[in-house]
């Protein structure tokens, strides 16, 4: 029989006020049913936002101090069940376990970082400019917040998100992505145990369409905090513009890996296999272009190629799997349309380019490692993000065109360039437009004490984790104490 979740919601777990629900599905067996969710709607955003509103005098009231030991705590339990939860993404989401393992031990990272900024939370104190004036600066929360979150990291991001918001005070919504429910359950029943009070953190489920426009509409929410593709975000930001929300998006990337002729061929393959095939390529991180030069341009592709097609498909739950599942049906079109599109462009493909439906991968959504050739910066596939296993090998002759090329698109989320050379190591780290860059390192691999986010396209100047994550969800408050016993007209009296 196929298991019930819910909401929850004031303290309480119940189902949508409407009494719809969905079905949560394994995408490396979609025969394998997980669960079955509520389909929430505008109605239960409304009763999760009030609840968060309720609540919100007390929560922010409490020292941050307190708040964060609960947060601690929660990052403990994490700690304990760090395989438990790790098979359950996999069997949920389709990445491969170690890397499942990897998701659960960033979301524990997190938590652990950012309860000790629970004691910091740091704010100002300067001179002023005036006798017996005291002024300084301090961080207050800004009410109910909206955490909508993607499924590809579906412990860590969330934890990115609510437990920053959190330690700082406010109140949140939480609508997690359809397609990854449980773990969204999960997280919130670790932070419960952990003694997060009722209605300070409550869950939404349901579609991004009918429960996410809702919460971002919805006017007692003061702040919200998005990941997903761009051309959702912007409709994120437009709707927060006419209701004067704070907003923080992180989007998508098309992030490239320069290799120069003096690269370490060994170690740049090793980056760039990770970087285009981890995840299924489900990383907003992911290495989507390969910018090389052309005196190693043949020896690169053609052992790119031999790698990729060693990799081996299947659910990501079995040790001799390298490459899971895509997560739904919707996803797989897609990928497999950017395929068809590369045809159409005039690119070569080198390997792959079809579903992959050998053995049990035949219950699945998989889809071959793909490598699209003598691909130009004008192509879709070179500007557009595929979200799939697919990197494009795009040729150039010099480190000035390789920067110009990386640069060519509307993202600029991460970027990595090959190279012994440290003068081309220092010019790419200056002139490439991105939020992260790495030498002799794949796209992946941010830290969470690390600002993370993108210029262009990838976002809206906010970054997630180290303390900058606290500029999303909290707000700066000036304090002046004149204790002159007079009226002190600042420059009035200093002029």
């Amino acid at each position: 029989m196929t298991q019930e979740y819910f909401n929850y919601i004031n303290g309480k777990w119940q189902v949508s006020r409407a009494g719809r629900t969905f079905e949560d599905l394994n995408p490396a067996n979609k025969t394998d049913i997980i669960g079955r969710f509520p389909r929430s709607d505008a109605s239960d955003v409304d009763a999760a936002v009030q609840a968060a509103r309720v609540h919100y005098p007390r929560w922010h009231r409490v020292p941050a101090p307190r708040r964060a030991e609960i947060m601690f705590r929660a990052a403990e339990i994490m700690v304990r069940r760090k395989d438990e939860l790790a098979r359950a993404m996999t069997r949920e989401m389709g990445k491969v376990l170690q890397e499942a393992s990897g998701d659960v031990q960033e979301a524990i990272d997190m938590t652990y970082y950012i309860a000790g900024e629970g004691r910091r939370l740091f704010g100002q104190t300067t001179p002023s400019e005036l006798p017996d004036k005291f002024a300084m600066s301090v961080r207050v929360p800004i009410g109910v917040a909206a955490a909508i979150t993607p499924w590809n990291f579906p412990l860590a991001i969330p934890t990115w998100k609510l437990i920053p918001a959190l330690v700082a005070g406010n109140t949140v919504v939480f609508k997690p992505a359809e397609d990854t429910p449980l773990m969204a359950q999960r997280l919130v029943e670790i932070l419960l145990e952990a003694g997060l009070p009722e209605g300070v953190l409550n869950l939404v489920q349901g579609i991004g369409e009918e429960a996410g426009v809702a919460l971002v509409a919805h006017p007692d929410v003061k702040v919200v905090s998005f990941t997903g593709s761009s051309e959702t975000g912007r409709e994120v930001a437009k709707v927060c513009a006419e209701h004067y929300k704070k907003v923080a998006l992180e989007m998508g990337g098309k992030n490239p890996i320069i290799v120069m002729d003096d690269a370490d061929l060994d170690l740049a393959l090793e980056g760039a296999v990770w970087g285009a095939f981890g995840t299924t390529g489900q990383r907003c991180t992911a290495t989507s272009r390969l910018i090389v030069h052309r005196a190693v341009r043949r020896e690169f592709t053609d052992r790119f190629v031999e790698r990729a097609q060693q990799l081996r498909l299947g659910d990501g739950l079995l040790p001799t799997t390298d490459v899971g599942p895509l997560i739904n049906e919707a996803q797989l079109r897609r990928v497999h349309s950017y395929t068809e599109i590369a045809r159409q462009e005039g690119a070569k493909i080198l390997t792959g380019g079809y579903i992959y439906t050998e053995g049990d991968c035949a219950k699945g959504l998989f889809y071959a490692p793909t490598i699209f050739a003598e691909v130009t910066p004008d192509m879709r596939i070179a500007q557009e993000e595929i979200f799939g296993p697919c990197p494009a090998i795009m040729e150039v002759g010099s480190l000035e065109e390789a920067i110009d090329v990386a640069n060519s698109t509307t993202y600029g989320l991460s970027s990595a360039i090959y190279t012994r050379d440290v003068n081309k190591a220092f010019i790419a780290l200056r002139e490439l437009e991105a939020g992260i860059t790495y030498v002799n390192s794949s796209t992946i691999g941010a830290e969470v004490h690390l600002p993370f986010g993108g210029v262009k396209h990838t976002g809206n100047g906010h970054r997630e984790g180290s303390q900058t994550v606290l500029d999303v969800f909290t707000e700066w408050k000036t304090l002046y104490i004149d204790y002159s016993g007079r009226l002190q007209k600042a420059q009035i009296d200093v002029g």
